[in-house]
Formats: structure tokens, C-alpha cells, sequence
């Protein structure tokens, strides 16, 4: 059976455009587009045959179905040509069930969803191999694209450089010069793309490629293109799928220009509109304190908004303060009864750290999840008897400098409680049993 998608306008005014259009507002009222599906078109396979069908998927070799994003094709781009989607085979990222730091922090039930285990390192991989196969549709339609472009605090970058690397179209990134981790610098470097440093922050690359991409030959690849909430919706799908199609109580992520959260939301209710889960959970926001503008909103029960100046913080991935997603991640927190936290530098450096004690490695962006999920079950929010999955966004290895600065004790506005330094010593037996007695005892 074939099965269609759109653009539609979030706003409700009724205005579609094709999937393949170069458009990223509604031309009436301004509004974000989303890409909506015929979900009666859906509705005529029932839900058990659905899920069947994703769970016979999983890690096949069936191109481009073993994909974790192209195994849920019907629900994500069914538009797209076999032959045209771009896929490094991302998803599929397994739960940690973080039972060490849930028994510590009394949630024992506590599992961490690594989608930083990935081919460039990030959850960005899942929105962005929808876009590019989207584009390369495109080209092979006979639409006159020169480029795809994006400004990114890293990982967006790395990802849409490798996607485009492998499809053969060029690309384009905009970066805050020396705002961004070595490792995630180098990744559109060594993958080919024409990478622009420039001397701002996230906020105004943003404000440059959205004046770049009016040209309808450049195509943005921000999450304001809703075409990457599609593969990132597949991160609801996938946790839903790896516990017998149940979900969560809880689920925590951190959030910056809010696509992330907006997609997840997406996942859930589609699934829920399909009959493949019966209840929806609950979703907790996690922003730094110093790029907090949906916590702010959330404080006036979002009768409010206003920008900030997001100020340097940790968590560069989210050192964002004015997200372009933000009416779509309000819709999301509505209809889940949602709520919002934040994190100190010294609150998310700290949590990261006391969960790599338990053998987690998360990024400091994760550290900004797990130190608000610390903050809700003080509250009272989160129960000892909730399942709670938080999702971690990028791999720790991505931000050496983040955890060598923790330990050696250089972070600012840190205070390092879990400081591991290594003990230098002479090479002699008798220094290195001194050590390990005084570690360990006799």
C-alpha cells in the first residue's frame, strides 16, 4: 500500500506544501511546518501488525530497512526512493539500565537511552539522514540545489557532513568560532564540507544561514525544517519498541533549540493515535541555567517568552536562547503534562560525573538531564516506583576537555566532588603498593 506525507503549518491555518517544496515557514502567517502523515492510510494495518513489522526490521539487512530510522520508512519519509535514502544504518542505540546510580539516587527502575552511540557521535544522525535522503529525491527530481547548509554547536555539523559526504552533495556549516570541541570541529572538516567559523555564538550563525538559505538553492538544514523531526521521532518508537512496546513514566532530555524534544513528542503521540501504546508518559525539559529560556516561559506557565542572551555554559550543544522550535516543544509539554528544570555548571559538571562512577560516560549534556532528574525526585516529582529514561544526546568522547578539565579541578563555577585525578609516582613497587593500600586498605 503507498502511503503519503506534507508540510503542514503548525499553526492551524490549513496552508500544505509537498514534502520535497524548499519551504520552512508557512507563507500565510509565518507559522513552522511540520510534516504530517495520512494516518487513515495508517490505521488500515492495525497496530500488532505494525509492530510486527518494526520488530522484524530490527537489524536486518534488508536495505534500507535495518535502518532504526528507515525500518519505520511508512511513518517517518514514505516518499523517498529505496534507492535515495542515505543511511550509515543509525538507531537501533541500546538502553543502559543505570541500575548503580538509580539505586544511589532511589529510582531503581533507571535507564539511559545512548543516542550518542552512533556513527558521528550524536542523536543528530537520525534527523539528518532523513533530510539529506529527502534532498538527494530532490536533485534526482531535478531540483536545483547547490548545497545544504546549517549552523550547529557541533554535532548537527558533524552529522549533516557525514550524510553528505556519503550521498556526494556538498555542504555548508556555520559555527561559533572557538565555541565548539575540538573533536566536533574536526568531524565536517575531515568529511569534506566548507566549514565557516565565525566570530558570534549559535544564535547569530543561525541568524546568517537563515538569510544564506533564502536562496532556494541552499538548503537549511536546521531542525526549523521539520523534515529532521521525522527521523528523530524514531527515538520514542525505538524505546517503546526495546520494552515490548510500554513506555516510561518518565522521560528526561536535554533541550536547546527544542527540534529534540518536539520530535520525541511527535513519536509518541503518533504512536498513541495508532494504537500501538495505550498511555503516554510524562516528559521532563532539561536546560542550562545559562540558555534557559523555555524554563523561564515554563515559570509563567508559558503565557510568556522572551529570548535570552544565552551565556557560555558547559553544555555548548544547548548554549542556545532563542530557540527556533519553540511553539512546537509548548504544544508537546501540553499534551504529555510536561514540565521544565535546570541546571547550575557546578549541578550538570557534577551529575555527569557521579553517573560516570557508575559506568555511564556522559556528555555535558546529559550531566544538564541527569542533574534535573536529581531535582524532580527531591521534589517528590519523580516516584521511586517510576520507570524514568533519560535520553543522552551525544558520547562523552565528544568533550575530552569537559571531563580532563573536571578532574583536574579547572572547570569554572565548579566544584569538582568527584575528582579523579591520576597519582604520579616513580616507577617502584614499593610506591605503587603504598598507593593502592592507602586507596583500598590492607
Amino acid at each position: 500500500m503507498s502511503y503519503n506525507c506534507w508540510l503542514e503549518c503548525v499553526r492551524g491555518c490549513g496552508r500544505r506544501y509537498s514534502v520535497f517544496d524548499v519551504v520552512y515557514r508557512c507563507e500565510d502567517c509565518g507559522g513552522l511546518l511540520d510534516v504530517e502523515h495520512d494516518l487513515e492510510a495508517l490505521k488500515n494495518r492495525s497496530a500488532a501488525s505494525w509492530m510486527q513489522l518494526f520488530d522484524e526490521r530490527v537489524r536486518s539487512n534488508e536495505v534500507p530497512y535495518g535502518s532504526g530510522v528507515w525500518g519505520k520508512k511508512e511513518w517517518v519519509m514514505p516518499l523517498v526512493d529505496n534507492d535515495n535514502v542515505v543511511s550509515t544504518y543509525e538507531g537501533h542505540t541500546n538502553c543502559f539500565w543505570a541500575r548503580r546510580l538509580g539505586d544511589e539516587i532511589g529510582v531503581p527502575d533507571l535507564w539511559v537511552k545512548m543516542s550518542g552511540n552512533s556513527h558521528t557521535g550524536s542523536f543528530k544522525d537520525l534527523g539528518l539522514t532523513v533530510l539529506v535522503s529527502a534532498v538527494k529525491q530532490m536533485v534526482a527530481d531535478g531540483k536545483p540545489i547547490r548545497a545544504m547548509a546549517c549552523a550547529s554547536t557541533g554535532d548537527t555539523s558533524a552529522a549533516l557532513a557525514a550524510y553528505a559526504a556519503a550521498a556526494g552533495l556538498p555542504a555548508v556549516v556555520l559555527l561559533p568560532r572557538g565555541k565548539v570541541s575540538t573533536a566536533q570541529l574536526i568531524q565536517p572538516i575531515a568529511n569534506g564540507a566548507l566549514v565557516l567559523a565565525l566570530d558570534t555564538d549559535f544564535d547569530g550563525c543561525m541568524r546568517i544561514v537563515r538569510e544564506i538559505t533564502k536562496d532556494p538553492t541552499i538548503y537549511l538544514a536546521n531542525s526549523m525544517n521539520s523534515l529532521r523531526m521525522e527521523g528523530q521521532k524514531t527515538v520514542a518508537i525505538e524505546i517503546a519498541q526495546q520494552f515490548d512496546w510500554e513506555v516510561p513514566d518518565w522521560i528526561v532530555i536535554p533541550v536547546g533549540n527544542l527540534g529534540n524534544v518536539s520530535a520525541l513528542g511527535k513519536g509518541l503521540l503518533m504512536m498513541k493515535e495508532l494504537g500501538l501504546i495505550k498511555r503516554l508518559p510524562r516528559i521532563a525539559c532539561a536546560q542550562a541555567q545559562r540558555a534557559n529560556p523555555l524554563y523561564l516561559s515554563y515559570q509563567t506557565g508559558f503565557d510568556e517568552y522572551k529570548p535570552v542572551q544565552a551565556e557560555k555554559t558547559l553544555a555548548s550543544a544547548i548554549q542556545i536562547g532563542d530557540p527556533v522550535s519553540y511553539e512546537r516543544a509548548v504544544k508537546v509539554l501540553r499534551a504529555l503534562d510536561g514540565v521544565v528544570e535546570q541546571a547550575t555548571e557546578d549541578e550538570l559538571a557534577n551529575a555527569a560525573a557521579r553517573a560516570d562512577r557508575t559506568g555511564l560516560y556522559a556528555c555535558p549534556h546529559t550531566g544538564v538531564a541527569l542533574a534535573a532528574l536529581f531535582k524532580l525526585i527531591d521534589q517528590g516529582q519523580i516516584k521511586r516506583t517510576d520507570r524514568v529514561i533519560v535520553i543522552s544526546t551525544a558520547h562523552g568522547l565528544k568533550f575530552t576537555d569537559f571531563k580532563v578539565g573536571y578532574h583536574d579541578k579547572k572547570l569554572e563555577a565548579v566544584e569538582s566532588r568527584y575528582a579523579n585525578p591520576p597519582i604520579e609516582l616513580p616507577a617502584e613497587y614499593s610506591a605503587v603498593s603504598e598507593a593502592i593500600d592507602r586507596v583500598f586498605g590492607k
